[in-house]
């Protein structure tokens, strides 16, 4: 999707999370988690097994897909267990560099701060605090987010708290949530606030999830989320 309209109702509210949306996490997070399927199983993992399974509500907390994953092919793995061999990729050990070294930001701060001149920020993650701090810590843009939920703060998605705490007693009519995975999709359903989806670089060519996001109502599909522009018009 190239192009889209405005949104029907702008809102004064844009919430979003943050891998996928406002970070690439190809090389971080997804990369970690074949590595471990791999290191565990000794089966080859790509990245398009890796879009099924993410495509599947609850699957959003990567520990939790790599634990069915690796189950489904014949290693029962408990979440503990596939937290510990994803940290393991995730962040390096035994002096060896991992993968959050490659987190890459795919929006400028100058962006983020043009969107705060008309509307409040806030941030709902999958993250946990630490992986959060690792990289936004430095990041000057962080500063124009108001309110920041991470795992440890709600329960996670598609449990919708993440977003009902940074509305508090607002309608959430005025929000808008704008995530990459269905359970970002299911927990603005829970939560009455509308939804906008990032699909990716590649997205386009996945027809299922696209579908999947329609079904769910999304507003807008867009490719990244540079292009929100577009669908937030000039009020």
């Amino acid at each position: 999707m190239r192009r889209s309209k405005a949104l029907p109702r702008p809102p004064k509210i844009l919430i979003f999370d943050v891998d996928g949306v406002l970070v690439d996490v190809r090389g971080t997070y997804w990369r970690s988690a074949l590595d471990t399927v791999r290191y565990i199983t000794g089966k080859r993992a790509t990245y398009a097994e890796l879009q099924q399974w993410k495509s599947q509500p609850g699957f959003n907390d990567d520990w939790s897909m790599v634990a069915a994953w690796v189950t489904a092919l014949g290693k029962p793995l408990s979440y503990e267990q596939a937290r510990s061999a994803f940290e393991i990729f995730y962040w390096g050990s035994d002096g060896k560099p991992g993968n959050v070294r490659n987190e890459k930001i795919l929006v400028s701060p100058r962006q983020i701060e043009k969107w705060a001149d008309r509307f409040e920020l806030n941030l709902f993650t999958g993250r946990t605090r630490q992986e959060f701090s690792f990289t936004f810590d430095r990041w000057p843009a962080t500063k124009y987010f108001r309110t920041i939920i991470t795992m440890d703060d709600a329960r996670k998605k598609p449990h919708p708290d993440g977003l009902q705490i940074i509305l508090g007693a607002r309608d959430p009519r005025t929000a808008l949530y704008v995530g990459d995975n269905i359970d970002d999709a299911l927990a603005a359903r829970a939560a009455g606030v509308p939804f906008l989806a990032i699909l990716g670089r590649d997205g386009q060519r996945d027809g299922a999830r696209a579908r999947q996001f329609r079904e769910l109502g999304a507003l807008a599909l867009l490719p990244r989320v540079t292009e929100l522009a577009e669908v937030l018009g000039k009020s």
